[in-house]
């Protein structure tokens, strides 16, 4: 554990008036960051706020929130859930978040960052980045309908110019957002290039809110040199934290979490999955988060290929434990090649 770190994540922030404990917070991720996995890392300690995967707008009003796939939570995490919503429509948007704020969840997260094709072609996700001043009055219509703290995860654009995501920051603080999360990667960069950490100092020197920083943090090196050299005020983990859970323990210095390795922590997920899901959703699931598990150790795809050819969690759970009897490597950082 490095102090400084710790020091550093541990200071409470408070956003929209209610308070994170921690500044080392899981960043939304779609089928991964589902309540099984946001279990295994409520039970391992550190993480200061939880974000749920990306959520339709139009399907939550209706949503069960006991079935759905997506739209759904433990109890006990409530006060520290923060649902990220999709969609264009003013009017849904706004009415997922009333529904979202009287369920009493932390907070709203709008979406401006998703950049896949079938996202962005009907008009969502970093498709609104196209057109900030939409996107500031989308946000503006949301905070017209909730008490609850409004957070935005946004892109830098889809042109490589600092001067457009700064631009944006300033205008959806006007438009009432409590805090955002900053990925500083174009819309069309899936990973190809380094995310320009210096974007996030200048978005951060624009505002006043809270920002979250967010894009290749892979050991605690990364997470203290991106808070130092851009002045963030907190970290969103995304590819780390699914791969490693029970980093936000180590980095915060909380209490060391009881399943704390790998497969410790790979077969509490399996049991999560089947206790929240249905056999198939659940294998679906663990198979996508197979590649992030593998990417830990040398000779990781082997794992990656005999999880994702597993007809059933007995046969996932199987070839985990027979991976790990060879005693495999861990390796300092993870494979980028899998963690896609």
């Amino acid at each position: 554990m490095n102090p400084l770190l710790s020091d550093r994540l541990g200071r409470p922030l408070v956003v929209g008036g209610r308070t994170l404990p921690s500044r080392l917070v899981l960043a939304p991720m779609t089928c991964l960051g589902h309540v099984a996995f946001r279990q295994l890392l409520d039970e391992m300690g550190g993480c200061g706020l939880f974000f749920s995967e990306m959520c339709s707008a139009a399907r939550i009003p209706q949503e069960n929130r006991h079935i759905s796939s997506y739209f759904r939570w433990r109890d006990e995490e409530a006060d520290r859930l923060v649902v990220q919503i999709l969609g264009s429509d003013p009017a849904r948007m706004a009415a997922a978040a009333r529904r979202i704020d009287a369920e009493g969840l932390f907070g709203v997260d709008v979406n401006l960052g998703c950049a896949v094709s079938e996202i962005c072609k009907y008009n969502q996700g970093a498709a609104l980045l196209k057109d900030p001043r939409g996107a500031a009055a989308l946000v503006a219509q949301i905070r017209r309908e909730v008490t609850c703290p409004l957070w935005v995860k946004f892109r830098t654009g889809w042109q490589d110019d600092p001067r457009i995501p700064v631009d944006l920051a300033r205008r959806l603080e006007d438009a009432g957002a409590d805090a955002l999360t900053f990925h500083p990667r174009v819309a069309p960069d899936v990973r190809n290039r380094p995310a320009k950490w210096d974007y996030i100092g200048r978005v951060k020197q624009a505002v006043r809110i809270p920002v979250f920083g967010n894009g290749d943090v892979f050991d605690a090196d990364d997470c203290l040199r991106m808070l130092q050299t851009t002045g963030c005020d907190g970290v969103a983990l995304g590819r780390l934290a699914i791969s490693r859970p029970w980093v936000f323990a180590q980095w915060t210095g909380a209490e060391p979490p009881l399943n704390h390795t790998p497969i410790d922590a790979a077969l509490r997920l399996i049991t999560l999955l089947e206790h929240h899901f249905d056999a198939r959703r659940a294998l679906r699931r663990f198979k996508r988060y197979g590649a992030y598990l593998a990417a830990n150790f040398a000779f990781g795809n082997t794992l990656y290929n005999a999880i994702r050819n597993a007809v059933d969690m007995e046969a996932a759970r199987r070839a985990l434990i027979a991976f790990f009897e060879s005693d495999p490597r861990l390796l300092r950082r993870p494979n980028m090649n899998l963690l896609r």
